[in-house]
């Protein structure tokens, strides 16, 4: 059976209420937790809750931006997570987006793959336990040591869109990480990255036979990423910019509600799985048939099932 991982925490749950369902994945079959960063929780802190609610599931955070954190801080984040779980904590990095990096924190977001590139080889000396003084093309280490690297340093996996980024994480990383993908994308992804390293990435489910509603809820949330630069990018390169310039265009004219309407419903049913819980969890086998080593899953939330029962109907086991 593939790994089969869940994003945390779910959409309207409070974390702190998370504790007896993340207990439970491990017997639903779900082998992983990956965390995310955007205007929500912090990436770390429900790793670190869950590295004691079910000791059993590996973790990651899908991603840490490069940019919001120093090189030293994040490298000491990544050792403390990979000391709670050793052996089982995957470190995900990105640029994430100039949306997140300069307006919502301040920090220009230049050269992205270079800074990413740069961090990457920073924290791989780093968790080795290496004193670190070096002058990278974006930022320099004077002197940097852990107090205490971790007993097992953590793989590093790159948030990865395009073949730039892609060939970089063949090359350096052990993974890559991507999202806002249908099954028949995951080859051309994969004839960047190469056939050996894991492909991990997070599709969005909404476990409901209410089409009309699944489609409605995906179209505002592939509105609010596919306007994004990088994520328009990436679905130019994906083949959809022909299908996506109306949005785009009324997006940019700032017609929210004509931008909603001109999304195809062959895009929204190319990015959202939706349906029954079993045409899920088969549209989830897809995605794996075509290459993927680790679906992770980020429930959307419907009026059909609560989080958690959605949790528990999605889950591998009830194939």
């Amino acid at each position: 059976m593939p790994r089969w991982g869940l994003t945390l925490p779910l959409t309207g749950v409070p974390l702190a209420e998370h504790a007896a369902l993340v207990a439970e994945l491990p017997s639903l079959g779900y082998t992983d937790a990956w965390s995310a960063e955007t205007n929500g929780t912090d990436a770390f802190t429900p790793l670190a809750l869950a590295s004691q609610w079910a000791p059993e599931l590996r973790l990651g955070p899908a991603i840490v931006p490069v940019y919001t954190r120093g090189p030293a801080l994040l490298a000491q984040q990544a050792a403390t997570l990979a000391d709670l779980a050793p052996g089982r904590f995957v470190m995900g990095i990105g640029t994430s987006s100039d949306t997140i990096v300069s307006r919502w924190n301040g920090i220009p977001f230049e050269e992205p793959y270079q800074r990413v590139r740069d961090t990457l080889r920073f924290l791989r000396r780093a968790l080795a336990g290496e004193k670190v003084k070096e002058d990278y093309a974006t930022f320099s280490v004077q002197g940097f040591k852990l107090e205490k690297a971790p007993d097992v340093a953590p793989p590093i996996v790159l948030a990865a869109l395009r073949p730039g980024m892609l060939r970089l994480a063949s090359r350096e990383a052990d993974g890559a990480i991507t999202n806002w993908l249908a099954p028949t994308d995951v080859p051309k992804v994969r004839a960047e990255l190469g056939d050996d390293p894991e492909l991990i990435a997070r599709l969005f489910v909404c476990p409901t036979e209410d089409a009309a509603e699944a489609r409605a809820i995906g179209r505002w949330m592939i509105a609010a990423y596919m306007t994004v630069p990088v994520y328009r990018a990436f679905h130019a390169w994906l083949g959809r910019g022909d299908a996506l310039a109306p949005m785009n265009e009324a997006w940019a004219a700032g017609d929210r509600k004509k931008a909603l309407e001109v999304i195809p419903d062959e895009v929204v049913d190319d990015l959202i799985v939706h349906g029954s819980p079993s045409a899920c969890r088969a549209r989830i086998r897809e995605y794996v048939d075509n290459g993927l080593t680790t679906p992770v899953l980020a429930v959307v939330p419907s009026g059909t099932l609560s989080p958690a029962e959605a949790v528990r109907a999605l889950a591998p086991t009830n194939d």
